[in-house]
């Protein structure tokens, strides 16, 4: 190549390099934040020995995390014993917990969170229809009663108007109403989608509880959001603590007197949908009354992206274990006050010894408000766990031994962490999106500067909007990426932001 040639490259280079924006004044970008925090994996030791071969082989098959099932079994059993059983966590103290636990698994659409959840509460449905089926004979049997003493009832009464003029006091005799027994009352174990003064009904006739199901449960978050709904919302957070006796009265429909409002909740939500309900209410909306910290058995697992093939039958023999102890607990029966259990005395000083850690660290002010209001309803969930351990391995023993509450003090270790994935939300900005803007920026594909408006013409996945695309922009604005400023373009100023030339990789 001649040294003109040469010469000319070299001028080009040099325009070309001139041109490129310098970065000389431009601040080094901060990482962004990680969007989820790590979150402990599920061990099977937490599971009891009778149910632990089931739920892991039900994970197995369907190639889903093993906390789904998880959490649906144990929620399901809580709702078996409901206000049948409470447990004393203290042993000179009256305070009493009602172990009705509130599940909630967390994971986008094809993680097979829902078929994970129908396959733990399989033994409940089982146990739903087999009631339903003796209920109906029941019924039948009583329709007939009733009948036939309809049928009495008609047949004095035309005999007590022939006697009438003759006997009057044999006739007041046969118009007296023929006593029939009352219609048999249905158990339910199970209730699917159920309005609150429906779920009053069921709970006046079941007392003892029973389980709320849905499968996509931020449909009823946000119905108790609206206004008008504050009698919705109460019944569920008096049907957290099991104990509580509530009253409808409604026009038309009268008076409805529950002894106690006992009530297991379980459901599944998407994790864009889950975030978004948890930065409302703790920024001060409908949902900031404690509802969503009643959930401590919520999980939010990491999905791995392997998957293996399974095609095989269930575990027999594990699955009838399982079985069995659900039938056990589905036939408890109360006769008077419910059964109290309490600790045992090496089980006490292990609870009092964690009581004494716990308490000052959620008083001390170092965690979200949110977090804090969720830990506090540990006080509850640990002896509540405790107390489902006991009762899986024993119905009569009345004494929580200590390795039923070890096991429950792991669920909570293991537990916090998910819930700190969950309330990340309300602390750490929502990174999807800007992230997904920060990668387009990186492509060449908005320049050196763009706005919203151009962001959202591109109706990128999450960028749909010029809201979308705005909110991204300020975050990674915040973090030195972009930077903002107002334009005149002849009418309204309008925002726009430049690319910090470090992220197209000046130096």
């Amino acid at each position: 190549m001649s040294a003109y040639a040469l010469e000319s490259l070299a001028a080009i280079r040099g325009a070309i390099d001139s041109a490129k924006p310098s970065a000389e004044g431009w601040p080094v970008p901060t990482p962004l934040p990680d969007a989820l925090p790590p979150v402990m994996a599920f061990d099977p030791e937490l599971l009891p020995e009778s149910i632990r071969e089931w739920v892991m082989d039900t994970a197995h098959r369907m190639q889903c995390p093993p906390d789904f099932p998880a959490v649906g079994a144990i929620t399901a059993l809580s709702s078996l014993i409901g206000a049948r059983a409470v447990v004393q966590p203290k042993a000179k103290d009256d305070w009493q917990v009602v172990p009705n636990l509130w599940g909630l698994v967390v994971g986008s659409p094809g993680v097979m969170k829902s078929p994970a959840l129908s396959e733990s509460l399989r033994p409940l449905n089982r146990l739903e229809a087999q009631a339903r089926e003796r209920w109906e004979a029941e019924r039948e049997s009583w329709s007939l009663d009733a009948k036939v003493a309809e049928l009495q009832q008609e047949a004095q009464s035309k005999e007590a108007k022939s006697i009438a003029t003759r006997d009057p006091e044999k006739a007041r005799e046969l118009l007296r109403p023929i006593e029939t027994p009352p219609p048999p009352l249905e158990r339910r174990f199970i209730v699917n989608d159920a309005t609150v003064e429906k779920l009053g009904e069921f709970m006046s006739i079941n007392s003892w509880g029973f389980l709320a199901y849905r499968d996509e449960i931020h449909g009823l978050l946000k119905s108790m959001d609206r206004d008008g709904q504050e009698g919705a919302r109460a019944f569920y957070l008096q049907g957290y603590d099991g104990n509580q006796p509530y009253t409808f009265d409604r026009i038309g429909r009268g008076t409805v007197r529950i002894d106690r409002v006992c009530l297991a909740m379980l459901g599944g939500i998407q994790p864009g949908r889950i975030q978004s309900y948890v930065r409302d209410a703790v920024n001060g909306g409908a949902g900031d009354d404690g509802l969503l910290q009643r959930f401590g058995l919520t999980v939010w697992p990491d999905i791995t992206t392997g998957f293996k093939n399974v095609d095989q039958w269930p575990d027999s023999t594990a699955k009838q274990r399982a079985y069995d102890v659900f039938e056990r607990l589905g036939a408890l029966e109360v006769t008077g006050e419910q059964p109290v259990w309490r600790f045992d005395h090496e089980a006490q000083a292990v609870f009092n010894e964690w009581r004494e850690q716990f308490e000052p660290e959620i008083r001390a002010g170092d965690l979200h408000p949110a977090l804090v209001a969720h830990l506090s309803k540990y006080r509850k969930l640990v002896p509540a766990l405790s107390l489902v351990f006991a009762m899986i391995d024993a119905l009569d023993a009345g004494m929580i031994q200590q390795h039923h509450l070890l096991r429950a003090l792991a669920w909570s270790d293991y537990l916090r962490s998910h819930a700190e994935r969950l309330y990340s939300a309300a602390v750490v900005p929502e990174t999807g999106a800007a992230k997904t803007l920060l990668t387009k920026i990186r492509a060449g594909l908005l320049g050196n500067a763009f706005t919203p408006r151009t962001v959202a013409q591109k109706s990128w996945a999450g960028l749909g909007s010029t809201d979308a695309a705005r909110k991204a922009a300020e975050l990674l604005a915040d973090y030195d990426y972009l930077h903002r400023e107002m334009v005149q373009t002849g009418g309204r100023p309008s925002e726009q932001y430049t690319v910090n030339p470090r992220v197209l990789g000046a130096s």
